[in-house]
Parts: structure tokens; sequence; C-alpha cells
């Protein structure tokens, strides 16, 4: 491997493409529909077992709208990372996009949103682990304490991370299919129940619609996180075979799945179950509705069964969530925009231990001090803004700048600038509909990507910019 290569991928943030070159083992094997099953199989977790009740919390009986307005508003970020993806077709996604297209000091900011990002969600699915892990745990009449569960399961997942263990990830995509089949056959079923009623998803999404639209694009600004998992295709393309096609085919396939996945089951659900059925007893939202929902059609045996597969399934989207938002830190750290100890890889286990520390702590930090709401909303917010950032993205490169020659992409986004513009709109009111919560999370990333630029990296870059160019003459 030659040493200026790998240095020159290090500080475009490649990490992975640094690690292919090191091992020589990596090839692009993955193909079109191995790459929708991966997609799919990132997304559906919390999105469909935990945000349901959230979003009927909002606007009631209509979610399956929300979810809908949502994946149309994360259509135009999912067109342009495919163009980036084509361009760029190497492992690192958005990370690797945003420091290429605007530089450092917005790669800083963007690094740690993108950390942010993946560690709320993962924090988010184990609060919807615990709220499963209840459901069995109170059927079997068997006491448990749902912070004890959590900070357990997160000390856990943060240990397997550290020594490297990756086959369990092996068993979320069969769980997967197993959870989503029952779900679709008890859905299927109840479409032919004499109880059921069309009338109430319908009438709930239009009335909403009509006389409080803000609340259909509040509800649709909380679930978006549901589709974080389409990032997934972009982080692997490097691993893709003919990712001129399959890439952008592969996340734009994915999108409409999920989408109609989401949007079938919400329908149902309300449609099956009269009352705000999606509350406690104390009024707040279940973060355990498909248990709720598969207790009330079918059975408690099978809403058990259903949990245990719920949490296992979440478990594992925590553990690869974790995984991913500590090679975040660890990518920025090699990009010397963070310091050095965060990239450094345990002797044995060879994996980057302080970075995944770190991640663990915050996730811990904000599962004991956030409302469960907020972290879904923060989530939710850190997602859009990293979608509006590739939109703009797209923009940028498209100029004709010479700075900008090696941007060659295979996929082009129809509808150019157009679509781009849309998405840009549409992420910006929808993070401002989330409320100051939402506002104050996004400018804080803001402050804190400034500040951790200006403070450390600036300095630290430059001087890697320096040697690299000495190398090179």
């Amino acid at each position: 491997m030659q040493i200026k290569s790998a240095t020159e991928k290090l500080l475009k943030g490649d990490i992975s493409g640094v690690v292919s070159e090191v091992k020589s083992t990596i090839k692009r094997s993955l193909t079109l529909i191995g790459l929708i099953i991966v997609t799919v199989a990132a997304s559906i977790g919390s999105g469909l077992f935990v945000l349901p009740s959230f979003a009927a919390a909002v606007m009631g009986p209509g979610i399956w709208l929300a979810f809908l307005l949502a994946g149309l508003v994360f259509l135009p970020g999912t067109l342009s990372k495919s163009e980036l993806a084509s361009a760029m077709p190497e492992n690192g996604g958005a990370y690797l996009y945003l420091e290429r297209s605007f530089g450092p000091l917005i790669g800083t900011i963007s690094g740690l949103g993108l950390w942010a990002s993946f560690l709320l969600k993962s924090a988010f699915a184990l609060i919807g682990f615990s709220a499963y892990m209840y459901a069995v745990t109170n059927y079997f009449d068997i006491e448990t304490n749902s912070t004890f569960i959590i900070m357990s399961a997160l000390a856990l997942i943060t240990i397997l991370n550290i020594l490297g263990i990756k086959k369990v990830k092996a068993f979320q995509t069969p769980i997967l299919a197993l959870t989503t089949i029952l779900i679709l056959a008890i859905c299927a079923i109840q479409l032919f129940d004499a109880n059921f009623d069309f009338s109430r998803p319908i009438d709930g999404a239009f009335d909403v619609s009509k006389n409080d639209p803000i609340l259909l694009a509040e509800a649709a600004a909380l679930v978006f996180v549901a589709y974080a998992g389409i990032y997934k295709a972009g982080a692997l393309g490097g691993e893709i075979k003919d990712p001129d096609k399959n890439l952008p085919y592969g996340m734009l396939i994915s999108l409409l799945l999920i989408t109609l996945l989401y949007v079938v089951v919400t329908f149902i659900m309300m449609g099956a179950i009269d009352g705000e059925w999606w509350l406690t007893a104390e009024g707040q939202p279940r973060e355990d509705p498909i248990f709720a929902f598969v207790d009330a059609v079918a059975s408690t045996e099978i809403g058990i069964a259903m949990a245990l597969l719920a949490f296992l399934t979440m478990i594992s989207g925590a553990l690869s969530g974790l995984l991913a938002a500590s090679r975040f830190l660890f990518a920025m750290a090699k990009d010397c925009l963070l310091p050095d100890s965060l990239s450094e890889t345990n002797k044995r286990f060879g994996t980057p231990q302080w970075s995944i520390i770190i991640t663990g702590v915050a996730m811990g930090v904000c599962i004991l001090t956030l409302p469960v709401k907020d972290v879904a909303k923060l989530a939710s917010g850190f997602q859009i803004m990293v979608i509006v950032a590739l939109n703009a993205c797209v923009i940028v490169l498209r100029r004709d700048n010479p700075k900008h020659d090696w941007y060659k992409p295979t996929f082009k986004s129809p509808l150019f600038p157009f679509i781009q513009i849309f998405g840009i709109v549409a992420g910006s009111i929808l993070v401002y509909l989330m409320g100051t919560k939402a506002l104050i999370g996004a400018v804080a990333a803001l402050i804190l990507g400034l500040s951790t630029y200006k403070i450390y990296g600036e300095k630290n870059y430059q001087h890697a910019r320096k040697n690299l160019d000495s190398e090179s003459e």
C-alpha cells in the first residue's frame, strides 16, 4: 500500500477505504438485491416498533400520512446521495461527501452531527428495547427496572463493540424478516375483519391536514429518523457490485419499500383498533405499540412472541448503531480534527476503544437526562440537517468550478436543482416545526462543531495537510 495514497484517504475521511487497502480482501460483491436487504434491515427498528405511538400522540390515527410525507421529504436527499455516491463509490458515506464538498470546518460540524444522530437513534432503540422486554417480563410476572435494563444493555453493547464481535448482526436480518412477515400477516388478516374501519385512518389524516396541517408536519418531522437506514447504502459504496447502477437503484427501491411498509402497517394498525390505544393510562405514548396492536387483534401469546423478536431486533440495531456512531469519531481523529486518542485501537481486538466508550457514555447521558420524545426529536432533527446538507452538496459540486473537476457522477439527480431546493426548504421547515428543542439542538451542534474545529481541528488539520504536501514534492 502506498503511504501517500493512504494519507490522502485519511484526510478525506475515507477510513474504510484505507482498511480496504490494508487488507486487500474487500471485493465488490454486494448485489442489488443484497444492497436492498441490508438497507431495509438497517431501517426497520424503532421506526416501526416505537415511533407510531409518538406520532399518533401528535396527530391521532392519520399517522400513515405523516410517514408518507416524511418519505417524500427524504426523496430529494436520497436522489442527492445517490448522485454523490456514484461520484464517490467508496466506503465513508455522508461524512466523506460533506468534507470533500465543503472542507474540514463543515466536515467537523457534519461529522459531529452524524455522530449525535446515530447515537441518539441507538439510544431510542434501547428505550424501545426495554419497553418490549418489560412486556415479556411482565407477562411472566418478573419484576424489572427499565432504567437498569437499558443501562445494562448499553454496557453490554459497548463491551461487544470493543471486543469486535460482528457476528451478532448476522442474526438481525432473519429476525427482521420473520418479524416483518408476521406483522404483515397479522395486518392482512385485519383487512378481512368485520370490525376494521377504513374511514378512521383516512378521516384522521385528512381532518388534521385540513384543520391543523402543522400537526401533520410535526408528526412527519418526528418520524423522519425512521428512514435513517438509507444511509447504510452510501456507507457501503466500496463493497457494491456495479455501483454506478446498483447504488442509486438500491437506495431508491429501498426508500419505496420502507415507505410502503410504514404506510401500510400504520394504516392498518389505526383502522383495526378503536380509541387512543397508543397511549398509556397516564396519557403518555406507549413505547411498545406493536405489542399493544398484536395483543389487541391477535392474542397475548402472539404479542409476546412479537415482543421477543422486537427487542432482539432493537438491541441488534443499537449494537450496530453504536458501532457506526463511534466510527465518525474515529474517522475525524484520523483526519486530525479530533484528538489522536480517539483513533487509537485496542491492541488485542483492533477496535477504536475510546471512540466506542465515549459514544456509549454519551448515549447513557442522553437516556438518563432527556425525555423519550426529545431523544426521538433530536435524532430526527440531526437526520434532517444531514439530508439538507447533502442536497446542498450536489448544488455546490454541480457548479462550473475548476475545483470540482473531479466530480463526475455516473448517476445524476433528475429535476436538478429544483428537487434539491425542495429538499432544503422542506427539511428546514420540518426542523423549525419540531419546536425550540430541535432548534436548540441544531444550534448546539453548530457551536460544538465550530468550537471543536477552531480549538483543535484547524491547526492540526493544516499541519497534516502540510506534511502531505511536503511528502508529495
